[in-house]
């Protein structure tokens, strides 16, 4: 009876087994068991994603036969149409093109948002490219490169001197005494004609003497002429003033008053009442100063750039506020063999007299080296210290770095001597954003050379 029972329970269970195992061979999956479940929770998943099966509309998945591929397989009438994927991000770099990059969305410490660098953007071209937007925030210009003469000013020391051509001594031509000088001293002023002594000479008297009684003798009375007798005054170096006096009395004084030769400052008196002057002996010497030269030395390096004419601007150290206006007059043919300087004359004018001869200045001369030559702002050249680098705009925000050699400066100026031609357009304002964006491109290239082939941004 009990082994009845037994082998009735036995059957069923044997039945069932044999079923699940045909049906495991057919490819039926158990909707409850362990995997299928797993198996449905992928579908759920897989379909919320492809916007299919239960996805979105939450109606139950079928449990398929996993044998039954068509199942798996699309209809051409249920395919989307396909659509252009957006271009991948890369990274996010900077705004400010600093070496710093990030995986993911972020900003810096002023709150500006880092910029992202797509696939593709990264292709190395040699252009660097820079965002509109960026563009006018930075306040990047640009100007063409055109031919102009640059200017280059050479800077020396000098000092004010006398011109020579303006002195003038005070000196007689023969033996004589000073009756009395007049109250003119070292340092006064004085006015062409204006009496400076008193002297008496013996041959002035005889030979004075001598071109009145000519003056007084009848015309035909005698082979001798006037003539002869006044140059013999003019040898003496009796002054036209004095001479102009004997004329118009038609006698002699015993004295003669002695002019001053020109407008000028006495420099020098030794002039003194009573005292015997000898023939050549200085008593006075008188200078104008309304004109006055600079000697300025040069150093031998700047000889070739400063030619006679050039404008010169001349600063007294006595009168820092004051900067004076004057000309190359001479460079001196010879060079100062210990200084290595060349010794240059400035003409300068000094109409207040405030220009002492003495002085020490600070000489700026306008030295221009030739013609007009393509030249560039000072601003637009970025010297490394090992290479000159300018950006040549390309348009929608390409800029294209440029070495260049260069040569004089002046006026805020550069000579471009080769890397450039006359309508290229170079920035000029604002590259040091450019060179910064291009230092940046070109360290995350060699950033990315580094990086494994199959290794991404996270």
């Amino acid at each position: 009876m009990r082994r009845g029972i037994l082998l009735a329970a036995l059957v069923p269970a044997a039945a069932l087994g044999l079923g699940g195992y045909a049906a495991h061979r057919a490819g039926w999956t158990d909707p409850f068991s362990r995997s299928a479940l797993a198996s449905e929770h992928q579908g759920h998943d897989h379909n919320g994603a492809g916007g299919g099966g239960n996805g979105a509309s939450g109606h139950p998945t079928a449990v398929v036969p996993a044998g039954d591929h068509s199942a798996h397989q699309a209809h051409p009438a249920e395919e989307r149409p396909a659509t252009t994927s957006p271009r991948r991000i890369l990274y996010y770099r900077n705004p400010m093109g600093l070496p710093d990059t990030s995986p993911v969305p972020k900003k810096d410490s002023m709150g500006m948002d880092y910029v992202p660098v797509y696939e593709g953007e990264a292709a190395d071209d040699g252009m660097v490219r820079v965002a509109p937007g960026r563009l006018q925030t930075s306040g990047v210009r640009t100007e063409p490169v055109a031919r102009r003469q640059v200017v280059r000013p050479v800077r020396a020391p000098g000092s004010i001197q006398l011109d020579e051509r303006r002195v003038s001594v005070v000196a007689l031509r023969t033996e004589a005494f000073v009756e009395r000088v007049e109250p003119v001293t070292t340092g006064d002023r004085v006015r062409k004609g204006q009496p400076l002594m008193r002297v008496f000479s013996a041959d002035v008297v005889a030979a004075g003497a001598q071109y009145v009684a000519m003056l007084n003798t009848p015309s035909g009375a005698t082979s001798a002429t006037p003539e002869g007798a006044r140059r013999r005054l003019e040898n003496l170096g009796v002054p036209p003033e004095v001479l102009a006096e004997i004329d118009r009395n038609r006698r002699i004084p015993q004295s003669l008053v002695w002019p001053a030769p020109r407008d000028g400052v006495v420099l020098e008196r030794t002039a003194v009442d009573g005292m015997r002057a000898p023939p050549g002996e200085a008593l006075f010497r008188l200078a104008d100063l309304s004109v006055v030269w600079v000697l300025a030395e040069i150093p031998e390096r700047d000889v070739g750039s400063v030619a006679p004419g050039q404008t010169v601007e001349v600063r007294p150290r006595g009168l820092p506020d004051r900067a004076f206006q004057g000309r190359v007059a001479l460079i001196y043919p010879q060079l100062n063999a210990s200084a290595r300087t060349a010794r240059v004359r400035i003409e300068l004018p000094n109409p207040d007299g405030l220009l002492l001869p003495g002085m020490y200045a600070e000489v700026e001369i306008a030295a221009s080296g030739g013609g007009a030559t393509v030249a560039v702002p000072e601003g637009a050249v970025i010297d490394s210290g090992t290479r000159r680098v300018v950006f040549l705009e390309r348009g929608e925000g390409r800029y294209e770095p440029r070495e260049v050699r260069i040569g004089r400066r002046g006026g805020g100026f550069v000579e471009v001597r080769e890397g450039l031609a006359e309508g290229d357009r170079v920035v000029v304002a604002a590259n040091f954003l450019i060179d910064a964006e291009s230092n940046l491109r070109a360290a995350l290239r060699g950033l990315a050379a580094a990086t494994p082939a199959g290794e991404d941004h996270q």
